[in-house]
């Protein structure tokens, strides 16, 4: 079948060349979106990667597979942006009111949710037997931040040595590096991730009982801004982010002088819808317009849990909300 696609598509055959690739286009654009932790641009360096690889067809040999030769196209596309290009510029909108001093500024303002409904069921396709992670915790917020602070070479052997499995004589030709190269970049960067990774209790099951209490109770509090109760919710060294404004707060007292601090904004929150994000539960955060009576979309809240509390929250701007389905207003009225 395979080869079929193929060579209808050297022949040039566009509807077989877009074929040949549909089965790898979601694993393409979650790992383009682990390389760049902005889902825009995953979606840019997605489409790129695979005019590339329609364009260079007549190149591919036949050695690796299909879905190898692709990987090779878009983590080298990605590096390139990466090494060639500055971030856009963080274009968060001034807040409305004045924060509390935050524990840390933010170095990963270019972060986006990667909505779970992009990932048909799970973001990559029959990893390889040396693969770390599992695809849950990959593509977690904590994961994809994580990775951001990587230097561009370490993040890819990264991803293909233990997110996606590849052996590492593998990995070096997909990447045209040494062996020795790719081995010292993975030591180093799995240095870097232990450093960044806190312990931490396992998460409840996705959408089991013991997650619903806890989100219900989340949900009860943030609207009817009881402070006191959110902040129960959390563990002691919860973490609160807004990207792309870069105010971090971590631990259980920044939280609490950060929700005080920003509650007479939040009056009016009226409706969370939910949402799942990087495999975390989230919210589409709506706020009654005061003249019109209609619901507003404010922005999108994703947490994420450990054991039976809330060790994250981040606030995303509601520029993402299009991905997510996410309508700009809502009619009160609508259940």
């Amino acid at each position: 079948m395979t080869s079929g696609l193929l060579e209808r598509a050297r022949a040039g055959d566009r509807d077989a060349f877009a074929e040949l690739v549909a089965p790898h286009r979601s694993e393409l654009q979650a790992h383009c979106y682990r390389m760049l932790g902005s889902l825009q641009d995953a979606e840019d360096l997605l489409q790129e990667s695979l005019l590339a690889a329609w364009l260079g067809l007549a190149s591919f040999e036949g050695r690796s597979s299909v879905r190898t030769w692709l990987y090779r196209v878009a983590t080298n596309r990605c590096l390139n942006q990466l090494r060639s290009a500055k971030r856009r510029p963080a274009s968060a909108a001034p807040l409305p009111v004045t924060p509390p001093e935050p524990t840390r500024l933010g170095e990963v303002f270019w972060l986006q949710p990667y909505p779970d409904a992009m990932l048909d069921g799970r973001p990559d396709t029959n990893p390889g037997p040396e693969a770390r992670y599992e695809s849950r915790e990959a593509i977690s917020l904590a994961f994809v931040t994580a990775v951001q602070l990587l230097p561009p070479n370490q993040r890819a052997v990264l991803l293909l040595r233990d997110v996606l499995g590849y052996r590492a004589a593998e990995t070096a030709d997909l990447l045209g590096m040494t062996g020795e190269a790719v081995t010292s970049a993975l030591k180093r960067a799995r240095a870097t991730m232990a450093s960044t990774q806190r312990p931490g209790s396992t998460p409840p099951a996705p959408g089991g009982p013991e997650e619903r209490r806890l989100l219900e109770r989340f949900v009860t509090a943030f609207t009817e801004l009881d402070v006191g109760e959110l902040i129960s919710l959390m563990t002691d060294d919860v973490w609160v982010k807004m990207p792309p404004a870069p105010f971090e707060y971590r631990g259980t007292e920044a939280a609490h002088e950060f929700f005080t601090a920003v509650d007479a904004h939040r009056r009016g929150t009226d409706r969370m819808v939910p949402v799942r994000a990087n495999g975390q539960p989230g919210w589409g955060e709506y706020r009654r317009d005061p003249v019109t009576g209609l619901l507003h979309l404010a922005g999108l809240e994703v947490v994420a849990i450990a054991g039976d509390k809330i060790c994250e929250i981040i606030r995303f701007e509601n520029t993402v909300a299009s991905h997510f389905g996410l309508p700009r207003t809502l009619d009160p009225m609508t259940p």
